[in-house]
């Protein structure tokens, strides 16, 4: 029995040191548990921090003086426009009415207008009776499946209309009668938010933002609304919750005919909020804000001193430490410029949503700044609440059931067509200014950690590259070889990629096996949704590629420099593909030899793509403004 319990301890151990020979792990085992400590996190919060901090800094010097305060607040809005990117042409709107449901004191009118051609937005207009004209309110709404027709949202607009305010209430893009990708029956495939994040790929590339053309929909809105002979066109007020908060606080600082605004369950800053939920769908990330000094609360001050009313709930996901130190910073420069009075904020004993107080509030608000009254505004328990279908614009319930409609997708695709008429001749230089990818003697020499003795005759070695402070890249290294050294960088992890590199070093490659930023034992645990890292960086104006590909130069360039610096062989595949295809592209005399497996082939691709999401990390800025991924191995071949 003795003998018997020896030979199943060997066998264990036998079968333990396999298991220690074929898996490996480079960094401690508890490397990226703490979701908030994560790598990646960590790296871009510090660089949130300092741009948040040169910010206040420039506040600070901005409101010793009105000339200061003016000069801070072009600057943000030169920001803000940069980050939006380029704005689609004004054109007809051929505004329509399908349809009015007659209420007590009022009507709602279903109206249908083009914020692009053949691209429909759907609206309902309440009206109050009376020939006017009446004051107006835009009313952009939250992540609600029924876009327009949610119940907090219908309240919101009959309290409105009837104290004397025409409202227009539209359905966003991806939400109630504007989805934009349907299955087979026209059944809707994804709710609104996850459809936001799958339609937010193709912008950055053609150098916008889904809230570009979210915001746009809202100032064609506007443009309806002063085409109206009973609107006072002097007299118009904007107010959202949620995401409808979030489109509220660009269109007021972006379109100065917003005389009153009242953003809600939105405003706070990026410091408390890339924390906690981190950032939000795809519109709410605009490429660069960060970077270039841009907080949330300076949707206010660059429209100060016009009225603006922030509406907020205490037990909102929407950090409230974060609301109120926005709320300060807009009171301290108002009232540096003379009117304390104008802005002011609504915080509601409540979850997030356009509750009945925050309700009330707007009304009162804009009954202030618009009509020039004092009222007192209390909604009634029965107020009435149409169905999804009363309130239904279009025959079918769906904008793309249209005949000749056009989809978001279809507008992708054109601006990409005209944007690839006017491409210039493509060069590294261009390539370089576009990424942000450095020149390789630019880049930094790594630091290099080996976890094995070099007098060991352990192969591979174990060892951390650590290409600038904060990132550490796990690697696994075969030195022995005199045949091509070889770079692979698995997307899924260097166990991933053990065979291979065994059978390469085996015909005479020495191997180096790194995982870049973000994959393998150092790839972020989701915290809110995949992508929040990523969209952190596209804030700050770092671009996720860049960054990947650079860890590959840095890592070939220490390869090739073990091996007598001879040129070097990438191997990679998946959503690595681009970055190494740039990495080879811009440095041919380092990588001489490239192959890809199973990854993107072209941008182009994205712009049609009903699942672009899981390519966000491939997305760089205006790319396809210059050119696509083909362009590259056409200019490979150049060398």
């Amino acid at each position: 029995m003795r003998e018997f319990f020896l030979f199943c301890i060997l066998l264990f151990s036998g079968a333990t040191n396999l298991q220690a020979q074929t898996e490996y792990r480079v960094l401690p085992r508890d490397f990226n548990s703490d979701k908030t400590q994560q790598m990646m996190r960590s790296y871009l919060r510090q660089q949130v921090h300092a741009a948040m901090d040169k910010r206040r800094s420039e506040l600070e010097a901005a409101l010793k003086s009105d000339k200061g305060i003016f000069e801070y607040q072009q600057k943000r809005r030169t920001a803000l426009v940069d980050s939006l990117g380029t704005l689609p042409e004004r054109t007809p709107l051929h505004a329509q009415t399908l349809g009015t449901i007659q209420q007590p004191g009022f009507t709602i009118e279903k109206i249908l207008y083009e914020s692009q051609p053949g691209f429909h937005v759907t609206a309902n207009l309440y009206r109050p009776a009376g020939a006017g004209p009446f004051p107006a309110i835009l009313h952009p709404v939250g992540h609600s499946e029924n876009g327009k027709a949610y119940e907090s949202y219908q309240r919101a607009n009959r309290l409105l209309v009837q104290h004397g305010f025409i409202v227009l209430c539209f359905d966003p893009i991806g939400q109630g009668e504007r989805k934009q990708i349907l299955d087979a029956t026209g059944t809707p495939h994804h709710r609104g938010s996850h459809e936001h994040q799958e339609l937010g790929v193709a912008p950055i590339l053609l150098g916008r933002s889904l809230g570009t053309y979210m915001l746009w929909d809202g100032v064609r809105g506007i443009d309806y609304l002063c085409s109206r002979p009973d609107v006072v066109q002097s007299r118009i007020g904007c107010t959202g919750n949620s995401g409808g908060g979030n489109l509220t606080s660009y269109l007021m600082a972006f379109d100065d005919r917003i005389v009153a605004a009242a953003p809600g369950c939105f405003m706070t800053t990026h410091r408390f909020k890339n924390e906690s939920p981190g950032p939000g769908d795809a519109e709410q990330n605009l490429y660069g804000q960060i970077g270039a000094g841009f907080d949330h609360p300076d949707y206010i001050l660059t429209r100060a001193p016009s009225p603006t009313l922030i509406l907020a709930a205490t037990r909102d996901f929407v950090p409230i430490e974060g609301t109120w130190d926005a709320y300060r910073q807009a009171k301290r420069v108002y009232t540096q410029l003379g009117f304390p009075e104008r802005v002011n904020l609504i915080e509601a004993n409540d979850k997030h949503g356009f509750g009945q107080r925050l309700r009330e509030g707007a009304v009162r608000f804009f009954a202030r700044w618009l009509q020039g009254r004092q009222l007192e505004v209390f909604e009634t328990e029965d107020t009435p609440v149409l169905t999804d279908q009363e309130l239904q614009v279009t025959p079918q319930g769906q904008v793309l059931s249209l005949k000749n409609e056009r989809s978001l997708f279809d507008l992708f695709t054109n601006y990409e067509q005209q944007l690839a008429e006017n491409r210039p001749p493509l060069t590294r230089k261009i390539i370089r200014q576009v990424t942000g990818i450095r020149n390789l003697k630019d880049l930094p020499d790594p630091g290099i950690r080996l976890l094995d003795s070099k007098e060991s005759s352990i192969s591979p070695q174990r060892l951390i590259i650590i290409p600038e402070p904060g990132i550490s890249l796990p690697a696994l290294y075969w030195p022995d070889g005199k045949a091509t050294p070889v770079l692979m960088a698995p997307s899924a992890g260097m166990n991933s990629s053990l065979k291979t590199a065994q059978q390469l070093n085996a015909q005479g490659h020495p191997v180096l096996v790194v995982e870049v930023r973000d994959t393998g034992e150092t790839k972020t645990r989701t915290w809110r949704f995949p992508g929040a890292d990523y969209y952190i960086a596209h804030m700050l104006g770092r671009c996720w590629l860049a960054m990947q590909a650079e860890d590959l130069l840095i890592s070939a360039r220490w390869l090739q420099s073990q091996n007598k610096d001879k040129s070097v062989e990438l191997q990679t595949e998946g959503e690595l593909g681009p970055a190494a295809l740039h990495a080879a592209t811009l440095e041919p005399a380092l990588i001489s030899e490239l192959k890809l497996k199973e990854t993107l082939n072209s941008w182009h691709e994205l712009m049609t793509s009903r699942n672009a999401f899981h390519h966000l990390h491939m997305a760089v800025q205006n790319g396809l403004s210059y050119y696509d991924l083909t362009d590259l191995d056409t200019l490979r071949s150049k060398k």
